[in-house]
């Protein structure tokens, strides 16, 4: 009887540090998924981008063949728009990250279960639209059901490293979920 109720004690004990182990994401921000030299183009950024009107025909408009419009194609901030280059170390790594949902597909029940998760509100909209190394593709099994599309969540989950296609953007990650709540700083 004793040896049972160790072994009892003993496997309650794996379980519970287990499922806290299981728990265990690291904190990241959008920059941290794209190399160096796409940050520094992306940050020095075309002036003429700054003028042109929110809302207005120019501000819609889709990038344009293999750049921007405007931009040649060989432009570094052109290419780091386009840019599907990763960042190895969090392929298979367990991540918490702040964003915004763009949703892709519903269940029955009126639950979000595929969505981009991207850095800021209108993404996917707006000229120009983020690069595919700061799209994230993420499937939610339990899914989620939103109040407002501008309420940003913190979205914890396992990330991998896989170019995926959709009708809005490609994300150079996918991510399966395993929770989200609204952020909070």
């Amino acid at each position: 009887m004793k040896r049972l109720v160790s072994t009892l004690m003993v496997l309650t004990v794996c379980l519970i540090t287990g499922a806290a182990a299981a728990q265990d994401y690291q904190t990241i921000e959008w920059p941290d998924l794209m190399p160096e030299e796409d940050l520094q183009a992306l940050m020095n950024r075309p002036e003429w981008i700054d003028e042109v009107p929110e809302g207005g025909a120019a501000d819609q408009m889709p990038p344009t063949g293999d750049g921007i419009a405007g931009l040649p194609e060989d432009d570094p901030y052109s290419r780091a728009l386009r840019s599907a280059k990763t960042i190895p170390e969090f392929d298979n790594k367990n991540i918490r990250i702040p964003g915004f949902v763009v949703p892709l597909r519903f269940g029955d029940d009126q639950r979000i279960t595929e969505f981009l998760l991207v850095p800021f509100f209108g993404a996917c909209i707006h000229l120009p639209p983020p690069p595919p190394n700061q799209v994230i593709y993420a499937k939610f099994k339990k899914g989620i059901v939103l109040d407002a599309l501008y309420d940003p969540f913190w979205v914890s989950g396992h990330l991998t490293i896989e170019l995926v296609e959709t009708d809005l953007s490609q994300a150079a990650y996918q991510m399966r979920v395993d929770e989200m709540e609204l952020y909070s700083e």
